[in-house]
């Protein structure tokens, strides 16, 4: 990739009343081909020599772009900082089925496909679950864990398991047609613009992100996600992980983030006093806390013992 179109970072020169930067300017990305996989739209920030790398993984919905836009200025001035779609949102992997797994192999297939031994993985809500099981997957590979507004397991409550069999039963009849109308709004995608928006301009593009994803995808994913459980094994997790707690969040409890934080070893906790978005609409809050969390994985997975190879 082209280091000098991807130097400049998103200059936040100023959070509107939502915690959204006014002004933005995206750094530039590329199709990436995945061998054996397709190929998804990546971002890679190169922050200092020598830096650290973060991988950023987005939720549900979104994309890339939509969920870490205002902390990529922040993030680049101590990092190396990757970001893609993930498979069946935006530009990402349009595959025949959409599984957690293949996400999380997709992780590690970015980090090959630019030369990354050793990533951070940051995640928020679906990236968080794709995180931990990029770690599970690949404890030899994943130096570090960051996981934002996330859960271990979604069906606890009869209501859980209820929304969750639903959106099952919906995903299962409307499977064919997801992948059909994924790739038409996928050719119909503009380019990422380079330059200075005004806030209205940036509106305009955050709602073509956010319309990237078709309804019929989501159903997909809700369905796939619905089913990770990874209380078995998040006790067995080598990575140094710091858990970003959303503590206004209405989607993913509170005291399910909590649960977590506490089951996977020596995970430290962060506190953030905004909802299930505030990545970005609550940025002045959560960017500061992922930050200090990013860092405080850095500097404890640079002295700590080799990982687990198995």
């Amino acid at each position: 990739m082209d280091p000098d179109r991807n130097a400049a970072a998103v200059p936040m020169r100023k959070f509107g009343r939502a915690g959204v930067p006014d002004i933005a300017e995206v750094p530039g990305g590329q199709l990436v081909d995945l061998p054996g996989r397709g190929r998804t739209y990546v971002v890679d920030i190169p922050g200092p020599a020598g830096a650290p790398t973060l991988i950023l993984l987005h939720g549900t919905a979104s994309t890339a772009y939509l969920t870490w836009f205002p902390a990529l200025q922040v993030l680049a001035r101590t990092f190396r900082v990757v970001l893609f779609d993930q498979r069946w949102h935006g530009r990402g992997i349009q595959s025949e089925r959409f599984t957690v797994e293949d996400c999380a192999d997709d992780v590690l297939a970015v980090a090959d496909a630019l030369d990354i031994r050793d990533p951070i993985c940051v995640g928020y809500s679906l990236g968080g679950v794709v995180a931990q099981l990029a770690a599970h997957r690949h404890p030899e590979r994943v130096r570090g864990l960051v996981l934002c507004a996330t859960p271990y397991r979604f069906q606890e409550k009869w209501r859980e398991r209820a929304f969750h069999l639903a959106w099952g039963t919906f995903a299962d009849a409307v499977g064919p047609y997801s992948l059909r109308r994924a790739r038409q709004l996928l050719r119909r995608l503009p380019d990422v613009p380079e330059h200075t928006w005004t806030k209205g301009g940036m509106q305009r593009w955050a709602m073509t992100e956010l319309r990237s994803t078709s309804g019929w995808a989501i159903a997909q994913v809700i369905a796939a996600v619905g089913r990770f459980d990874s209380g078995a094994w998040l006790s067995e997790l080598t990575a140094p992980t710091a858990v970003v707690i959303t503590t206004r969040d209405k989607a993913i409890p509170v005291y399910r983030q909590l649960e977590m934080a506490t089951m996977i070893p020596g995970a430290s906790i962060h506190l953030v006093k905004a909802g299930h978005t505030a990545c970005a609409f609550a940025a002045d809050k959560f960017v500061p806390v992922l930050a200090q969390a990013c860092e405080e994985v850095a500097a404890r997975s640079a002295v700590s013992p080799k990982r687990v190879q198995r």
